[in-house]
């Protein structure tokens, strides 16, 4: 017979359960950096294991000169592709003149100008409507200070978040056998053979995932180099690249790329006229930009989900936008492999669960 103590008790558990949950979800929050370093250092022991196993058992390195040499290798591939790509990135960059200010504030008062003798010519009063509109008072012209800001922020943590990263890679590579024999000790001896191929699966995916992002970048920055090439632009390549870039990042960096190819684009053609070439161009521009952006989403990116992580592109969409709203930015990028790793977990340890069976039913 229930009674209204047990009734009153199981309510306390509940309340005492939420608040537990709570307490760690917020702990969690507030130590998501931290977090966030741990997941890309774990996904650089995987990406690294082979190498590793390499070095160890053929060239006989112990585990200190093994996780040293990896992470030597690491540093010199993010050299490599810096001394690659950056001196072309400038010298494509010095046509834009972004980094003389003078001159760059000079073309913008010039884009002004055309903008408002265009929209002269069509009879349409650009000020009055500003004016009716009220658009000027609600602009926080301190914008640019703190983007300028956000963006120095960000090159410092980059840095902070590199130096980090770095060092408990390190450590992982180096003590990844200690690693396991405490895990081993601390989890159940039936669990052993689960960790062992959960890493193993994880591994190998991950692998795959990485790949397919790579030949997705590249297969997107051809595409933009096309479009920009097409229509003449100057500063092809370097306008291509950074929109590239920018399609790491899900959902929103295809947006914040194909605006930032269309203010590149009018910079690039100032001194032309404005109506029959400025405008046209940068409107050919966008869309050709959409276009390649309608191929990514319905090719490029469904392939990679299906054929490299396994998984349905709604759980995709879902996790990247519950992870960027927690995490940001980082979660966003970090989403798909932490899915990932998480779904081979749960289907090793708990594969008669109804719910991870559904989940995990194309690993």
């Amino acid at each position: 017979m229930i009674t209204s103590k047990i009734i009153s008790n199981g309510i306390l558990r509940a309340l005492a359960t939420i608040l537990i949950i709570g307490i760690i979800l917020y702990f969690l929050y507030t130590i998501q950096t931290v977090i966030v370093y741990l997941v890309v250092s774990l996904i650089l022991c995987l990406i690294a294991n082979p190498l590793v196993l390499f070095l160890k058992n053929k060239l006989k390195f112990s585990n200190s000169l093994a996780a040293t040499t990896t992470i030597i290798f690491f540093i010199l591939m993010m050299v490599g592709f810096i001394l690659l790509f950056v001196p072309l990135i400038i010298s494509q960059a010095n046509n834009l003149s972004l980094l003389d200010t003078n001159h760059l504030q000079l073309q913008f008062v010039e884009m002004e100008h055309n903008i408002e003798t265009y929209f002269n010519i069509q009879h349409v009063d650009l000020n009055k409507m500003l004016k009716d509109s009220k658009v000027t008072s609600m602009l926080n012209f301190g914008f640019f200070t703190g983007f300028i800001n956000s963006i120095m922020g960000f090159m410092a943590d980059m840095g902070m978040g590199l130096v980090s990263v770095f060092f408990i890679t390190f450590f992982f590579i180096k003590d990844q056998e200690v690693f396991k024999t405490q895990a081993r000790k601390i989890l159940p001896d039936n669990n052993e053979d689960k960790i062992l191929n959960s890493v193993t699966k994880i591994n190998h995916m991950l692998t795959r995932y990485f790949i397919g992002l790579l030949l997705q970048l590249t297969v997107v920055f051809i595409l933009y180099l096309i479009v920009l090439l097409i229509f003449g632009n100057k500063n092809a390549f370097v306008i291509a690249f950074l929109c590239a870039v920018l399609n790491i990042i899900p959902y929103i960096g295809p947006i914040i790329g194909t605006t930032l190819a269309g203010i590149l684009t009018m910079i690039s053609l100032i001194g032309h006229d404005f109506q029959s070439e400025i405008l046209p161009t940068t409107i050919y521009v966008l869309i050709g930009f959409l276009v390649v952006q309608a191929i990514d989403n319905n090719i490029s990116q469904p392939i990679i989900a299906s054929k490299s992580v396994n998984s349905h592109p709604l759980e995709i969409f879902l996790i990247t936008i519950i992870s960027g709203i927690t995490f940001g930015i980082v979660g966003m990028i970090i989403a798909v492999p932490v899915f990932t790793m998480l779904k081979v977990i749960l289907k090793e340890f708990f594969p008669d669960n109804k719910i991870v069976s559904v989940l995990t039913e194309r690993i």
